[in-house]
């Protein structure tokens, strides 16, 4: 489906249909998600920094596994490995297409699996500015789009698409994507919350390529402009097909990482 998309979306200026700015907004997404698909799945080890208005940061180590499925968004698991106040916990989100997400958190000290209801999902994950509906996989039916503009970042020429998110439980009322005009992938993200006020902004850095198709970055800083308050995420041993399958992915995989 996602191939016969891409091919219809190539066709309409042959048919003479001249593009419009949603069109050619969906079309770059539409491009972004299918540069991504078929890695099947993936593991990486991560490093959460927290850094607070006054400039003191606190370090977390964790862990994190993709599935990709077929016909549906991403599964992912994370786990916390360091401190020890948060070791065990760990995160399960199964993203879909459409509806609504389904994300569990597992809090090792009250030893149960906590259900991330649909109007908590713009709360902050584990004290980070990352929200948990931004650990989800940006699939492109959870949007609508506008293209902006052609622009540069760091002299790289990038597409600016405006997304507006389709789950009227979003945190966001619109995001602002730049993408690599030649590798279609996410350079910088600026979020807008329900208010329409600037809240976040992410960088995307450090990229680096595997199997020689999917980019990844291997550093991710978030910002938040109404606290002062950052967190940046940084990405190591990436690697991919490995031995997962559904079943690493179930809840009871929850209580089982460690």
């Amino acid at each position: 489906m996602r191939m016969l998309i891409t091919g219809l979306l190539a066709l309409l200026p042959l048919l003479g249909h001249a593009e419009t700015a949603e069109e050619k907004g969906f079309a770059i997404a539409v491009e972004v998600d299918a540069r991504d698909t078929g890695y099947i799945n993936s593991t990486a080890e991560m490093k959460m920094t927290l850094t607070n208005r006054q400039g003191q940061s606190s370090i977390r180590e964790m862990r994190s596994k993709t599935l990709e499925v077929d016909g549906d968004g991403d599964k992912s698991l994370m786990i916390f490995d360091r401190p020890r106040d948060v070791k065990g916990t760990a995160m399960l989100t199964f993203t879909h297409k459409e509806g609504a997400d389904d994300q569990w958190l597992f809090l090792p000290a009250l030893k149960r699996v906590k259900r991330i209801a649909s109007n908590n999902k713009s709360g902050p994950f584990m004290g980070s500015e990352f929200a948990y509906e931004d650990l989800s996989s940006q699939e492109v039916e959870k949007y609508t789009y506008q293209y902006l503009r052609d622009d540069s970042i760091n002299n790289v020429p990038v597409f600016v698409i405006e997304r507006y998110p389709t789950d009227k439980k979003s945190g966001y009322t619109r995001q602002i994507v730049w993408t690599h005009q030649t590798e279609y992938r996410a350079e910088k993200i600026e979020y807008f919350d329900r208010k329409n006020s600037a809240l976040k902004t992410l960088i995307f850095s450090d990229y680096k390529q595997y199997l020689d198709q999917y980019w990844r970055a291997h550093t991710m800083s978030m910002t938040n402009h109404l606290t002062g308050k950052s967190t940046v995420l940084e990405f190591s041993d990436y690697k991919f097909r490995e031995d997962l399958n559904d079943r690493d992915f179930d809840k009871s995989s929850l209580k089982r990482a460690k």
